[in-house]
Order: structure tokens, then C-alpha cells, then sequence
């Protein structure tokens, strides 16, 4: 038997998580900014307008993508998202907020990256939503702090060997 959900809460969930990344605070505030290393840790195209009330598009716009207005942008210190509304969202009166907060930890070579997620909806339509956002962003930090610990190798570029000279016609 089942009673109708309870709520003690003001309606809404988060969710926070922490990582140490042995890099300066500069290049874990680059991993989130920068378009090109965004595809990197996250495998999608990504869209910055980066400063205060610019855009941010983590994927495609009309194929699953979240957008978000940055509220606020202190460089080296903390981006906050709120993400406009999804149309495949289920219905909620709540924004959805991002913070990422940064700090240098044990010297200048080591960044705390601490992000602090809010205004889910606890009602139960949104229960599965709750547990993607809640999951892909520790997926996605782990991978933040892989890409910028660990950059892949710069790729040479393929030189094509040269064909050999044919007895005879090697003038």
C-alpha cells in the first residue's frame, strides 16, 4: 500500500561532489571553459560564451543538450550554470543549478573542484533524471581530472613514405 510521497524537503534535491586534481587551479577552471578540452572530457560538442550572463551548451541544442545561462563567472574561483528549461524535462517549478567551486589545496600544484548541484525536483517523475545528472557529473569530474593530469599525447602528424626509386628509372 502505497501512500502519496511526502515531501520534508522544500521540493527540490542536490547533490555535491569533490575531487583533487594535481594540477593549478588554472587549468582545472581551462577543462571547464574551453570548448575543445570540454569535448575532450565529456565527448560532446560544447558551445562557451565565457563571462557573466553568457551561454553554456554542453551537446547539440536540438538533440539532448543542456544549455545553461552562467549566473556567475569568476575566473579561477567559481562557474555557476542554471539551465534553461528542457523540453524533454518533466514539468517543475524549480531551476536547476550547477556551482562549481575551486580551491587551491595543498600548495599552489593541487585544485579542490568541488560542484554543488540544486533545484531537481523531488517529485517522482523526476527520480530517473535526478540519478543521470547525479551520475554523469561524477563520471565527468573523474574524467576532468584524467584529461587534465594526464593530456593525451600530442599526435605528430602522419608523414607518407615516399615511394622508392625503380631500378633503372631513379633519375
Amino acid at each position: 500500500m502505497g501512500n502519496p510521497r511526502k515531501s520534508t524537503r522544500s521540493g527540490t534535491r542536490g547533490y555535491a561532489h569533490l575531487v583533487e586534481v594535481d594540477v593549478p587551479v588554472s587549468r582545472v577552471w581551462r577543462a571547464l571553459t574551453d570548448p575543445a578540452l570540454i569535448r575532450i572530457w565529456s565527448g560532446q560538442e560544447a558551445q562557451i560564451d565565457p563571462r557573466e550572463g553568457g551561454l553554456y551548451l554542453l551537446g547539440k541544442r536540438n538533440a539532448g543538450g543542456r544549455e545553461a545561462h552562467i549566473d556567475i563567472f569568476d575566473v579561477n574561483r567559481r562557474l555557476r550554470l542554471i539551465y534553461l528549461r528542457d523540453r524533454d524535462s518533466p514539468p517543475s517549478d524549480s531551476a536547476i543549478v550547477d556551482d562549481f567551486l575551486l580551491d587551491v589545496r595543498k600548495g599552489e600544484g593541487t585544485t579542490s573542484l568541488r560542484l554543488l548541484g540544486s533545484g531537481v525536483s523531488d517529485a517522482p517523475a523526476w527520480d530517473k533524471h535526478y540519478v543521470r545528472l547525479r551520475m554523469a557529473w561524477e563520471r565527468f569530474l573523474a574524467r576532468i581530472k584524467v584529461t587534465v593530469e594526464r593530456p593525451p599525447p600530442v599526435k605528430k602528424p602522419r608523414v607518407e613514405p615516399k615511394d622508392p626509386p625503380l631500378p633503372g628509372l631513379d633519375y
